[in-house]
């Protein structure tokens, strides 16, 4: 068992109306077209799949897809919408855990790695993709950009969201590299519903030495799933680390 969260049962059956946004056609078409190009003709294995948010659509668009699963619940969503036969699902954590076969693609999406609370099962998450992907194979990373150009001195609190429905903003821990993301979800009933989640941030400089360790070279980084240019103002990047031929 790693570091991360379990997400419960009540959350995992109101994610997928949450994250409807980030469910859409204009959101998720880029990020299907990238993956699929990368899958080519082989396998890709999702680390923490959770409801299928990409899987199962990535699957409909004709790529085998596989998926690693920490949280049972959020894997019992997903099976909701697709067989085991048609997209397998092996529950455990994305940086111990091993199911069979070789891949052309590995990919972990949404922050997911920050999920991961230490340094060294981060360093372990690489090594599980590399452990899996084929000679030539590809990990793919989406993740954002710490937002600490964002902190005047003595502040330590980062709003990303402010709206009628949804107040969330991220407190951050400079020296242990932790990041507390609050969120104040308005219920429909007047009440504000409370969660907040821990998370480790990681700069791609660190990714990239990670992905060393694991014997992965960095191939591209991009600001986002349509490709455009990563610059020092972009707000998160997609990496693409390949494991030689």
């Amino acid at each position: 068992m790693t570091s991360s969260e379990l997400w419960t049962r009540e959350t995992a059956d109101r994610y997928d109306a949450e994250e409807a946004e980030a469910s859409s056609d204009a959101v998720l078409g880029p990020a299907l077209a990238f993956l699929a190009e990368l899958a080519g003709e082989g396998r890709a294995l999702e680390f923490a799949i959770g409801t299928g948010r990409v899987g199962v659509p990535l699957r409909e668009r004709g790529v085998p897809v596989a998926g690693i699963e920490l949280s049972e619940h959020m894997a019992a969503v997903l099976r909701r919408k697709i067989d085991e036969g048609e997209l397998p699902v092996t529950i455990g954590d994305m940086a111990t855990t091993v199911v069979p076969g070789a891949f052309t693609l590995v990919y972990l999406v949404y922050n997911t790695i920050t999920n991961l609370l230490t340094q060294d099962e981060q360093v372990e998450c690489f090594r599980n993709a590399a452990r899996h992907l084929a000679p030539g194979g590809r990990f793919v990373i989406e993740l954002g950009v710490p937002p600490l150009r964002l902190l005047p001195p003595g502040q330590v609190a980062v709003p990303f969201d402010v709206s009628e429905q949804h107040l969330g903003f991220d407190t951050l821990d400079l020296v242990e590299q932790m990041l507390v993301s609050h969120h104040f979800t308005h219920d429909g009933d007047g009440r504000y519903r409370r969660e907040n989640s821990r998370h480790r941030y990681a700069w791609p400089a660190e990714l990239d030495l990670m992905a060393r360790i694991a014997g992965l070279e960095l191939e591209r980084r991009v600001a986002d799933w349509d490709g455009s240019p990563f610059t020092q103002d972009s707000a998160k990047h997609i990496s693409v680390w390949r494991k030689p031929a």
